[in-house]
């Protein structure tokens, strides 16, 4: 029986709250899947053409992958085709129900013919991530945003919400991330340092700026720069947190989302500063966090990092490149966007990128694996050699 919580004591009221908040969680699994498709298993994918049902190589790239019921949703990039006047059309959706056939479903999120809106035609939204919120039944999206003619100027956070997984979502904001409130972890002093505006770049004195949070200072008024980005639901607590490139793709970031899903809280941390990380995929494993990242290329491939915490706002230290095998150096010829896990499976989605016609760069779907310390990395399949 669920009482007035007026009327019950501290301690009870504790417990009341954690026993809600659980069977929040266990709906929200039930919902999206959790264990209910424990038969079905990840395939592996290694650079091929990977065809939908209608025999197009799947254009979603940056994304990732939700599970709602006994239904597998892929989102990300749908880009154009490198003809003269082809842009980014939207977000793509496609729908399987065994993670090998895959039915596009259209642009969950599509880019406005609008010229007065934000997703106009001919802006960059990058990175998509979409999330089930239990709050409030809704489909949550976040991405990188571009706006038109601005190449990468602008760093926001985009956000749409839709009711069903498939969409068509509705565009809600897009803004830089939560201006006007300093990071948890930067102390008050270094806000109101005088940092040199002539300091030359990648000298030891610019480094040292940087990790005191020159850049982070220098935003705080109107937002903190959002590029590369992932969204994260903690399995064990049902918190949402956005992980994203700032400071000039030179720090990353860790901001809670509320119970929403849709806004930030205003609490968030800064790691690896100067670290110069990008297209973080994070994952929980053996009561710790796990973080792969790549390095800042443009286009071409480097060499992944790995990163480990206790906690998710907590202090995260960085370990060695998890690729092994052929071309580990380069992380198998791609970057990471998402480690999606189901049941005790894991895998690491990558994109070989393709500049010259960005719709057909091609997908790496590779198993992630435990060492005898029960650290994660990804070895390339032996029979793919």
């Amino acid at each position: 029986m669920i009482r007035d919580a007026r009327l019950m004591p501290m301690k009870a009221i504790g417990r009341f709250i954690r026993y809600s908040r659980l069977l929040v969680l266990a709906a929200a699994a039930a919902l999206c899947g959790a264990g209910a498709d424990a038969e079905v298993s990840i395939p592996t994918f290694t650079g091929e053409t990977l065809p939908d049902t209608d025999g197009r190589h799947i254009n979603a790239h940056g994304g990732n992958i939700l599970l709602v019921g006994d239904t597998f949703y892929w989102y990300g990039e749908y880009r154009g085709d490198g003809t003269p006047g082809s842009y980014q059309q939207g977000v793509a959706c496609y729908s399987s129900p065994d993670l090998r056939d895959w039915t596009f479903r259209g642009l969950a999120l599509e880019a406005s013919a609008d010229t007065a809106s934000l997703i106009r035609r001919g802006c960059i939204m990058e990175r998509p991530k979409v999330v089930y919120c239990p709050a409030t039944g809704r489909y949550v999206m976040w991405f990188h945003h571009e706006l038109k003619g601005r190449g990468y100027g602008a760093a926001m956070a985009g956000v749409a919400v839709s009711d069903t997984p498939e969409g068509p979502f509705e565009y809600r904001a897009s803004s830089r991330v939560n201006a006007g409130i300093a990071p948890l972890n930067m102390p008050s002093e270094n806000l109101l340092k005088a940092y040199s505006d002539t300091l030359e770049w990648w000298t030891p004195d610019w480094y040292a700026a940087v990790a005191d949070g020159m850049f982070a200072a220098r935003d705080l008024a109107g937002g903190q720069m959002a590029r590369d980005m992932t969204v994260f639901v903690d399995p064990a607590t049902g918190q949402a947190y956005h992980i994203y490139s700032s400071e000039e793709n030179l720090t990353l970031h860790i901001a809670e989302l509320d119970s929403t899903f849709e806004r930030h809280t205003g609490r968030y941390i800064r790691i690896f500063p100067g670290g110069h990380n990008e297209a973080p995929a994070i994952f929980r494993h053996g009561g710790k966090y796990w973080m792969i990242t790549s390095g800042c290329t443009g286009w071409d491939p480097n060499e992944a990092r790995l990163m480990c915490a206790d906690s998710v706002m907590g202090r995260w230290t960085q370990l060695p490149n998890p690729c092994r095998g052929p071309m580990a150096g380069t992380t198998f010829g791609g970057q990471g966007t998402y480690v999606f896990t189901l049941g005790d499976q894991y895998v690491f989605m990558a994109d070989r990128w393709n500049p010259k016609m960005l719709s057909d760069s091609r997908h790496l779907w590779l198993p992630v694996r435990f060492d005898e310390n029960d650290t994660p990395f990804i070895p390339w399949p032996e029979d793919r050699n």
